[in-house]
């Protein structure tokens, strides 16, 4: 068992206890609230809720349990890696890969690969999602950075946790936007017919920003360079899907999945979303770091092909 013990200052008397200690010790929220339940949380001794506004000179104690260990067993998949160093590694991702093993997917995950390549990673972010520190969809291609060691980690997340992460997408959508450039500024939440979508039709959803600019338009179709602040689950994916313009291929929000021209038909087997760009702070030496990541062969061919038909 490993035990904290924080001093609350006065710049924080109105923050909620979770995301006081999950700020403070680097561990996900979500994992913070399951330790405040187990009652391995304590604020001046006494047990509170995940919701509790902390107050100045609050003493709070955090006990880590040592965990089981976990093994997540090496794959040798290849990886594109765009950068790689001893504190972290920045991978271009593959459509189709899941980022670590859950329900339906135990192996072929970019853990596995990256277990296998590197060996080790930060253990901060827990047995089952070590080095971690955000994630694509499997079916988005693109730039993910991942902590080799816990400096990184913390110094990664606490970059996400305050947006000052730059993540830059190309995207291809069915129809054209109005505007050549614009904001989209819906809160997004779970849906509220059906829990495994989100939507910005819903009851308790949380500020999601998204602002894009049209690359260039075709018939039926625009590609758009799409910059996120906010990080919500499927963030992208909703928002143009809620403005009339779902990304092509998205068999969840929108389902265009084909576009015909007169005798031409052409089919889009996965969502045309790629992560093309990521700016943020070096760890070891707080030096702006921007790295970029070529559109993968499909949405390459996609791109020719509307070209063609316009």
């Amino acid at each position: 068992m490993k035990k904290n013990i924080y001093k609350v200052v006065s710049g924080n008397r109105t923050e909620r206890l979770d995301v006081f200690v999950s700020t403070k010790s680097g561990l996900s929220r979500s994992y913070v609230q399951r330790l405040i339940k187990e009652g391995l949380i304590f604020v001046n001794s006494l047990p509170e809720k995940a919701g509790y506004k902390i107050r100045n000179n609050d003493l709070i104690e955090l006990t880590v349990p040592d965990e089981p260990e976990v093994t997540i067993v090496p794959e040798d998949i290849p990886l594109d890696i765009i950068w790689e160093d001893s504190h972290i590694a920045v991978i271009n991702k593959p459509h189709g890969m899941v980022i670590y093993p859950a329900a339906g997917h135990k192996s072929g995950t970019l853990l596995n690969a990256l277990i296998s390549k590197f060996g080790r990673l930060s253990a901060i972010g827990g047995p089952l999602r070590p080095g971690i520190v955000h994630r694509l969809d499997k079916d988005t291609s693109g730039l993910i950075v991942v902590a080799k060691d816990d400096a990184g980690y913390l110094s990664l997340s606490k970059q996400f946790k305050e947006r000052e992460v730059q993540k830059i997408y190309l995207a291809l959508l069915y129809g054209n936007p109005k505007n050549d450039s614009g904001e989209i500024n819906s809160a997004i939440g779970f849906s509220m017919t059906d829990r495994k979508r989100m939507s910005i039709k819903t009851k308790k959803g949380k500020e999601a920003i998204t602002l894009f600019e049209v690359v260039k338009r075709y018939k039926s179709a625009a590609l758009v360079k799409v910059r996120i602040i906010t990080g919500r689950t499927h963030q992208i994916r909703v928002h143009f899907a809620a403005s009339g313009y779902p990304v092509l291929g998205d068999k969840t929000y929108g389902r265009k999945t084909v576009i015909k021209y007169g005798q031409k038909t052409m089919h889009f087997n996965r969502q045309m979303l790629h992560a093309c760009s990521l700016k943020f702070r070096y760890p070891a030496d707080n030096r702006l770091l921007e790295l970029t990541a070529p559109l993968p062969e499909d949405m390459e061919k996609a791109i020719k092909e509307l070209s063609e038909c316009t």
